[in-house]
């Protein structure tokens, strides 16, 4: 396990004693890593921001049970990963049971005979390979999908992972390969960011995209993302790609998202609020 920083073990005693400046550190530390991965779970913004809402209620209240076995994040994490894996509310893809290989099929279906044109033809574009590498999560099992997140694209050793995820770190590294694996021959078979043989482009793929509602022209849900300050752009992202085409890259190639200001304020008027025991 990774050891912990004794800065980290202070600021967490003085959040628990009351200190409101302490309090409002953990909360800046967490808030972004907690809503990327509700957004790699969920799949959807809107979700995502409901869901790292509760999330962070959840650790906020429970900070007095770390005991630093485990880095703050690390311990955040297994918070919010025990909760989006039991979370009712299903994805479009969890609600019509798609699998990989109906996704690469429907990839498949409606592609352009040539590129996109227009001035917007780059920005629609990451819109689509954003969205796309979204929902091909979505068609793991949630179990596969927190596997593969927590260490391909988060970057937690197997041993931190499999501690969150409260498994064996054998049974963790089943789950990981297994991901690993389906995304991979999806990749290679269906998406031309990751094999240049296969059959999807992303500036083929705008049209059709536009037509099923999946993007917006007007209002790209990703592709205009707010990202954390000094974090990885959209445009640094997409640089990615063409120093690493693996299944992580391509997938890990989205922009350190940021978590939304309202969400994060919500949280802190609740926890003053008196309605919940204070980090009880």
């Amino acid at each position: 396990m990774t050891t912990v920083d004794p800065a980290e073990r202070d600021l967490v005693r003085r959040a628990v004693d009351g200190d409101q400046r302490a309090l409002t550190e953990v909360v800046e530390r967490l808030r972004d890593p907690l809503y990327r991965l509700a957004l790699r779970m969920t799949g959807r913004p809107a979700d995502a921001e409901d869901a790292v809402q509760e999330i962070l209620v959840r650790v906020l209240t429970r900070l007095s049970t770390w005991r630093a076995e485990a880095a703050l994040t690390t311990w955040a994490y297994r918070v919010g990963a025990n909760y989006l894996i039991s979370l009712h509310r299903r994805s479009a893809q969890e609600e019509a049971r798609l699998g990989l290989d109906d996704f690469g099929a429907d990839l498949r279906e409606g592609l352009a005979a040539a590129d996109h044109r227009g001035p917007e033809a780059t920005l629609l574009a990451e819109e689509v390979r954003l969205t796309c590498t979204q929902a091909m999560l979505q068609c793991l099992s949630r179990e596969e999908r927190v596997a593969f997140v927590l260490v391909d694209l988060f970057g937690l050793s197997a041993a931190d992972a499999a501690w969150v995820l409260d498994i064996t770190p054998e049974a963790f590294r089943k789950r990981g390969e297994r991901a690993r694996a389906r995304l991979g021959a999806f990749l290679r078979s269906s998406c031309g960011v990751a094999e240049r043989s296969a059959p999807c482009r992303c500036r083929r793929r705008i049209g059709r995209a536009v037509e099923l509602g999946r993007i917006d022209p007007a209002a790209p849900v990703y592709a205009r993302h707010p990202v954390t300050p000094g974090g990885r752009t959209v445009e640094e992202a997409a640089a990615q790609l063409g120093r690493l085409r693996d299944v992580a890259a391509v997938i890990a190639a989205h922009p350190d998202y940021a978590a939304p200001e309202d969400r994060v304020a919500a949280v802190t008027r609740v926890l003053r609020s008196g309605r919940f025991p204070l980090l009880d």
